[in-house]
């Protein structure tokens, strides 16, 4: 009996124990489940909840190409339909017979001339153009030329040999809108692999005279204002993205710099609605602060001395002092830096 009456004397003091073990198992299994919930939630939105989630524009790019054959013709026997279809007859070498095969040493399949052997490289066209705003109005031009004969653009083109993309920027803008410009910074890189173009769009103000008019490709230049855009008669899917996001940087007081792919389904027209989407969105803000935007504007070379006048220089495209000067015999004055624009 007394053996008896020791063991639940023991056992009484060892029911406390127990208890305190049995809830720190629990309380350790629930804090198991809710860092495994950390890390799925911070796998899948970037953050733990308790963190306020911040709208963001920058995604993460895919390396995955958006042609739909691009990952399967490397193997195939026959080349792309597409590549078949390219109209490459002659070689611009020897005037021979191109026919479609792979260089030895390549997986891609090339126009290559059975005469000589040069290879006919086809490579993405470059388009470059401006975005100009004026006065909170952008400069948009009505083309009399087909594609999309009719309907409103951005002043862009195809580069040329033996320039940059800046000066071809503000060629194209000349020639479209008979319109002298400032380049500020470049704003917009679209690619768009299914017609094989890339496009660099920059942002650009008018420059003196301060004056535009419809170049040989243009029915109409006008001015814009944001909310009187026609966006149901633009011409093209870029035009119709870089104005969007032009809009949406204006409203908000900051530029930034866009990168991404636009997505168009095939046989699609430039500018269809439901036709096309921006993939691997990427926006990077370059814009200064606005201490720095009120600066005087000089370039090197160009200062002119006198009294109580600030020294030193920024590389700009042109002077402030040689802007007001050209604006002088002008009827309409030059404009004020637009807030938060940046000087690179």
């Amino acid at each position: 009996m007394a053996i008896l009456g020791a063991l639940q004397s023991s056992l009484r003091r060892l029911t406390p124990i127990c208890s305190w073990t049995a809830a720190a198992h629990r309380k350790h299994r629930q804090k198991v489940s809710c860092s495994s919930l950390h890390h799925s939630l911070t796998d899948s939105v970037g953050c733990w909840l308790p963190v306020p989630i911040q709208r963001t524009t920058t995604r993460t790019m895919s390396c995955a190409s958006t042609a739909p054959e691009a990952a399967s013709h490397h193997s195939s026997e026959e080349p792309p339909v597409w590549l078949q279809k390219v109209k490459a007859n002659f070689c611009r070498v020897c005037g021979g017979s191109l026919t479609l095969r792979r260089p030895s040493g390549e997986r891609e399949w090339r126009h290559v001339c059975g005469a000589c052997g040069y290879v006919d490289y086809l490579n993405p066209k470059m388009v470059v153009g401006c975005c100009v705003e004026h006065r909170g109005k952008l400069l948009l031009c009505r083309r009399a030329i087909e594609p999309s004969r009719g309907l409103w653009t951005l002043p862009a083109g195809f580069m040329e040999l033996n320039e940059s993309t800046a000066a071809g920027a503000a060629r194209e803008t000349r020639e479209e809108a008979n319109a002298e410009v400032q380049v500020i910074a470049p704003y917009a890189h679209w690619d768009i692999p299914i017609i094989g173009q890339t496009y660099i769009i920059f942002r650009a103000q008018l420059a003196p005279p301060y004056s535009f008019s419809s170049g040989p490709e243009s029915l109409e230049v006008a001015l814009f204002e944001p909310d009187a855009i026609p966006w149901s008669q633009l011409a093209f899917s870029s035009v119709a993205i870089t104005l969007r996001l032009f809009c949406e940087d204006m409203r908000a007081g900051a530029f930034r710099m866009h990168h991404g792919v636009i997505a168009k389904r095939p046989g699609s027209a430039p500018n269809e609605l439901g036709a096309f989407e921006l993939r691997d969105h990427m926006a990077m803000r370059v814009t200064g602060t606005a201490a720095e935007e009120g600066q005087q504007v000089q370039t090197e070379g160009q200062q002119t001395e006198g009294e109580g006048q600030q020294q030193g220089c920024t590389t700009t495209a042109s002077s402030t002092q040689g802007t007001q000067d050209a604006a002088a015999t002008t009827s309409e004055p030059p404009r004020q830096p637009s807030k938060l624009e940046p000087r690179l």
